[in-house]
Parts: C-alpha cells; structure tokens; sequence
C-alpha cells in the first residue's frame, strides 16, 4: 500500500469524521459512534486481514497496533482512534521482525487454520521487540491473550523463541524506548512510529540495568509509615547500614552489584498471580551517623513501568527501654500500566502490609533466626489485596453488623 499525499475519504452513514493513520497512509472516514475499530477497518476500509472472533477482548483474533501497543480492535471504539497510528496486519507485509516471524511460523508448523494468526504475529512481534531472551514461560505469559484452537502453542511457542534468539544472537537487542503514556492518538512528541520498525535502532539491555536517578526527584505522592521492634536503636540503626542483610529482609528484593557502598543495582521480584516480573534498577544510599538516620532513592521498570521512589527513615528510642522506633517518610512516583493500580491510598495499605512483614525479618535476623522463607518468592500484591480486602469487609462487618 503506498502513500497518498492527500487523505483518503470514505461516506460511511450520518455520524462524525475521524482522521487517523493507517498502514501508514492518512485516511479520514465518517463513523458511527458505536463502530468498534474492527468493523471500521474490516467493513469502511475493506482490510479483512483482522479477524473478529469473540468480540469481547478474550480470544485475541482482531489484535492490531495502536501507537505501537497491541491493542484489541474489537473493543476499541474507532471514534476514539481520533489522530491515532493504527497498525494492521496488513501494514506489517514489509516489517522485518514480521517477516521473520512469519518464516518461523511456516518453519515450526505453528498455524492451521489460520484464523488466529494476524493477532497471534501482532502479539508475537511486540514480544521480539521486549523480550530480552528467549525465555518460554515469559514468551507462553506475553501470548495469553491469544487463543488457538489448532496447534496446542509447541509450535508457536518455538517460533517466537527462534526469532528472539536468533536476533539476539546478531547483537540485536530488545527495544528499550519508554513507551508514551495516554490514550490512543496522544503520544508524546518524538514517539516511534510501528509501521516503521525498520528505522529503530535498538540496543541490548546490560544483565544489571542501571535506572538513572533525578537530582531533583520530587515524588508524586507520599506518606508516612513507622514499626518499633525490640532492639537497642543504635544495633538497628548499625543493621541499616549492611545492605545485604536489609534486602535479606525485605520480600522480592535483589542485589546485582555494589559499586560503591553508597551505590546499589538490584531490583524486585513481583508476582501477580501466575505473571511473575523483576523490577531492575539502582538505588543512592545515604546515612548520618549522628541524627541516626538515613535516606534510600531509587529507580527501576520492568520495561513498561518505571517507578522511582525516595525513602527517608530515622531510628529513635522506642515506647520502652531497650526498644527501637523506626519512622519512615516515603515518596513515590509510578508511571507506566503499573500506574493504574498505584491509587495512592492502596499503596500506602500494601505498603504498611509490606513493611509489617519486613518488620517481621528484622527482628528475625536481629534475634539470631532466618527471615520468612516467603521473601525469596518475592512480593505477592495479589495476597496483599485480598488480604487487605478481608480486613475491610471485616471491620464493616464489626461496625455496622448484617442489615436485613
């Protein structure tokens, strides 16, 4: 499909017109309000190349690219797509990842009827470019959302890893671009466009990545947390100080290096369920020996969010002798889909749960014992929530009773 210098209008019915980018080329279409994306490409600009199959987001058939993210078409209202770059699979013909994807597919015997395929190579592509290794389950994780009714996935599976593998073998890395954040038609300035990929140029993550840390980070949110536990403050404070054995401590948390005593890379492991990630980044350690306290800054992604996040703590005599209090003053900024469930009176709920249980290993390791063997699981948000559910409809429960 080649470029028009004008764009291209197409009567559809009495509603509004909308312009957007498709496959690279203007298109401007009149539309009825209630059009999915689907439809609008499918039956407006007759490219049947994606497929509608539940039509309720599950399956995974009519997935196209908005902006550069994967994106269910049926669920996409096409009056929302106002300025957007929509991607089909019919715009991917000469994407190189695309290409290679599709010789792989015809290779490991990784389609049948077909039906699936468009999304499956949409979904698949954005993985080739994410993914830094070729790495099965996360691969299996990335492709859930895609359903087959033919080949039990070995195939596709095996696919997908050979074109990471072999790319990465090349020297060519996983994109590391910050995605933009906003709805469809709404990128920030400067934002690769996907119908090009050709000219990204891209470079492989480091094994430890270093998330650089603002100077002058102001947090978009805070709040304050404190626990007491029943050591003298100066052998808590001087257990602050040994890195290693904090992040022993804490649930999820990793070193990768130490540069410096005042320098960390490390990161957090997080599982949702059956999704399991690792937050990696670095952290600025500073401490005073005379006030007894200390600050933590730092930054990580998981390559679609970023947080970075300043803490504060002081260690002071605790309600009784022999005792420690330790206050805490936490800032955090998250950006990125992570952002959506980072409301901040949820956050600070888990956090208190988080910090309960670090609480917990502190004292454990203090008193001479090992910390919970939960901590090298890594942090569980999901338990968290449910736990944090439970506790609230129980003390409804306790203030109001049943109501008949």
């Amino acid at each position: 499909m080649t470029a028009s210098p004008r764009p291209e209008t197409i009567a559809m019915g009495a509603s509004r017109m909308i312009s957007l980018t498709l496959n690279g080329r203007p298109v401007t279409a009149e539309t009825e309000g209630r059009t999915n994306l689907a439809d609008f490409v499918r039956d407006t600009l007759n490219l049947t190349g994606t497929h509608l199959g539940c039509e309720h987001g599950v399956c995974g058939a009519c997935t196209i690219l908005v902006d550069g993210e994967p994106a269910r078409a049926c669920l996409s209202f096409a009056g929302a797509c106002q300025g957007a770059d929509v991607v089909t699979i019919e715009g991917l013909d000469d994407d190189p990842v695309t290409t290679e994807l599709r010789a792989a597919f015809n290779r490991e015997h990784a389609l049948q009827c077909g039906f699936c395929t468009p999304g499956m190579l949409v979904s698949a592509r954005d993985l080739v470019l994410r993914l830094p290794e070729a790495d099965e389950t996360r691969i299996r994780l990335g492709l859930a959302g895609n359903l087959c009714r033919c080949t039990g996935y070995a195939g596709i599976v095996k696919a997908v890893a050979s074109v990471i593998a072999t790319r990465r073998a090349q020297g060519i890395g996983p994109m590391t671009a910050e995605r933009p954040l906003g709805p469809v038609g709404a990128r920030a300035g400067g934002a690769v466009s996907a119908a090009q990929p050709a000219n990204i140029a891209v470079t492989a993550l480091p094994s430890s990545v270093t998330t650089s840390l603002a100077e002058d980070f102001t947090p978009a949110h805070s709040f304050e947390q404190s626990f007491e536990v029943p050591f003298p403050p100066a052998e808590v404070f001087a257990f602050f100080g040994r890195i290693e054995e904090v992040a022993a401590c804490l649930p999820g948390a990793v070193i990768d290096a130490m540069p410096s005593p005042e320098n960390v890379q490390g990161g957090m492991r997080v599982k949702l369920g059956p999704i399991a990630t690792t937050f990696r980044g670095s952290a600025r350690i500073g401490r005073d020996d005379a006030t007894t306290s200390g600050t933590i800054h730092g930054a990580g992604a998981d390559g679609r969010s970023r947080t970075e996040g300043l803490i504060r703590y002081r260690v002071t005599d605790g309600a009784t002798p022999g005792t420690a209090r330790v206050a805490l003053d936490v800032g955090y900024t998250l950006k990125g889909p992570l952002a959506q469930f980072g409301r901040p009176g949820l956050v600070r709920e888990v956090a208190g749960r988080l910090i309960a249980e670090f609480a917990a290993n502190l004292e454990a390791r203090l008193g001479g014992t090992e910390p919970s063997p939960t901590q090298a699981r890594g942090l569980d948000p999901l338990k968290l929530l449910i736990s944090l559910v439970s506790d609230r409809l129980g003390r409804l429960w306790r203030r109001g009773g049943p109501t008949s």
